[in-house]
């Protein structure tokens, strides 16, 4: 059964800290990336582009794992295990703008031509916060 997020795992979320995401590519290798990140509801968002590996790992395999360390006390820390449920278009624009205000203040500055974004929802299934 999926655990939820504690309503401070979901305040530090919506922090502006990066998060890394870990996923699993076709040799079974993992593959971590800096990102951007959010919560809505009891899942963690985050927002990529088509054609990146992250995007191609998450469709062939939807286990991920997430971490997340506070640049401002590195014993404050998220990590967990969850499934990607949904990889939308639909939104993936606005979000990636609100992401950009939240971490940046102003709209995404570093949109490629022909660029399609990508909205990435996870369920969490294990969660470990420190401190409690």
């Amino acid at each position: 059964m999926p655990q939820r997020l504690t309503e401070s795992a979901k305040d530090f979320l919506r922090e502006p800290v990066l998060a890394h995401v870990a996923s699993v590519d076709a040799k079974g290798q993992p593959h971590v990336t800096p990102v951007w990140i959010d919560v809505d509801g009891d899942d963690v968002v985050f927002n990529t582009a088509e054609g990146r590996v992250k995007t191609r790992n998450l469709r062939a395999n939807s286990n991920v794992a997430v971490s997340v360390v506070d640049p401002n006390d590195p014993y404050r820390v998220i990590a967990l295990r969850g499934v990607v449920t949904e990889m939308s278009h639909e939104g993936a624009d606005e979000h990636i703008n609100l992401l950009s205000h939240k971490y940046l203040g102003v709209d995404y500055p570093n949109r490629r031509e022909g660029e399609q974004r990508v909205k990435v929802r996870i369920r969490p299934e294990r969660v470990a916060m420190q401190p409690q």
